[in-house]
């Protein structure tokens, strides 16, 4: 059983709080993604996970022992870093057996393993050639094998797609989610790219100036934002920011705009005696009017994005812009006239100076340590 467990965890370099406070909890052969924008500490996190660098206060558990002073090697890990960090005078049989060579291991245990290897991760044709002689892609699966023959409690990736191109991330994302499936080996992964935790997660720990932002499931985190910052950072296109004023009228809200008016139910929302507010829509949840006079945003057509199968427009209105995704064949030129309405079940409310959001759901089940704003 490989838990995982964090308590207070804290890391600073020089004067720079890069880590605050971290908690977190890992079940066994869960696949956990940190995710984040740059600096936000999350490789820091891996880091000291895996003892690459040291804590200054806090405790990490794996299998139920403490692990703060143990060197990599004693933690029942393997990890799987940005760079591929091959050996380039080596075949591929070579690197993923070179690891094993120093445990100990006998050749024959070793000679399975890698073949064992290869043939999940489909290098079995690769063995003899020299690392600097594959595709990115395949130097990515050599270091991957090269930590699945170690057979550790706990993998641990560093941003392991980033230095891929588009189409081969999406491939090498489906290949880690199969090798998951398989091997069920408690995981925690790092990653700036929202589509690979979305796909990859069982939960999300966004993370925002070495703090938690919001723990979840992906699902969780997209329909329940906590906060500004987390319903910002998660979703594409990015979610609509408007300003609004709050008014009371017997169990509705009136949202009130520049250039536009929203009714909604009063019980959604956790408003208390606010006046103001920030209003969240996101583009999926924005569609084109057909013939209502109520809650529409009425606007022209600044920018038209073809997506494919959708089209985004952003669209100008009084108090600024505003971004739905629409049909291709619904979507009128730039420069058109264009009315959009709300869907009124998905509007999202954010508190204008704090950020926390005011969805009445969300507002109950608020993390006590999640960033706002």
């Amino acid at each position: 059983m490989a838990e995982i467990s964090i308590r207070k965890l804290c890391k600073s370099f020089g004067e720079v709080k890069v880590v605050r406070d971290f908690d977190l909890d890992v079940a066994d052969q869960e696949f956990i993604v940190l995710l984040g924008p740059s600096g936000c500490g999350k490789s820091t996190i891996l880091r000291m996970l895996a003892g690459l660098e040291t804590v200054d206060s806090g405790q990490i558990s794996i299998k139920g022992r403490i692990v703060n002073d143990l060197p990599p090697r004693e933690r029942d890990i393997a990890m799987v870093f940005q760079n591929y960090a091959l050996y380039p005078h080596m075949t591929v049989y070579g690197n993923i057996a070179f690891g094993l060579r120093r445990m100990g291991i006998s050749k024959d245990e070793i000679n399975r393993r890698i073949h064992e290897a290869a043939r999940v991760l489909g290098l079995e044709g690769f063995l003899e050639r020299r690392s600097t002689a594959l595709s990115g892609g395949q130097q990515q699966r050599v270091a991957i094998a090269r930590a699945i023959v170690k057979t550790p409690g706990v993998f641990l990736f560093d941003e392991p797609l980033s230095n891929l191109d588009a189409k081969l991330r999406t491939h090498m994302r489906v290949e880690i989610a199969h090798l998951h499936r398989r091997l069920n080996t408690t995981t925690v992964y790092v990653t700036h790219d929202q589509i690979e935790a979305m796909t990859l997660a069982d939960r999300i720990v966004l993370l925002r100036d070495g703090v938690i932002g919001q723990v979840g499931t992906p699902k969780e985190i997209y329909e329940r934002p906590l906060s500004r910052f987390v319903a910002g950072f998660i979703g594409l296109p990015a979610m609509n920011f408007i300003d609004v004023e709050i008014a009371r009228s017997s169990d509705r809200l009136r949202l009130t705009g520049n250039g536009f008016r929203l009714d909604v139910p009063a019980a959604r929302f956790a408003v208390n005696d606010r006046k103001r507010a920030v209003l969240g829509l996101r583009p999926p949840d924005v569609a084109l009017a057909d013939g209502e006079l109520d809650n529409i945003i009425s606007g022209s057509i600044d920018i038209v994005e073809y997506l494919g199968n959708e089209v985004l427009v952003t669209v100008q209105f009084a108090g600024g812009e505003i971004r739905a995704l629409v049909k291709p064949e619904l979507a009128p030129g730039e420069g058109a006239s264009l009315r959009l309405r709300p869907d009124p079940d998905k509007i999202h409310l954010f508190d204008s100076e704090e950020g926390q959001s005011l969805n009445a759901v969300t507002a109950e089940g608020r993390s006590l340590n999640a960033v706002t704003a």
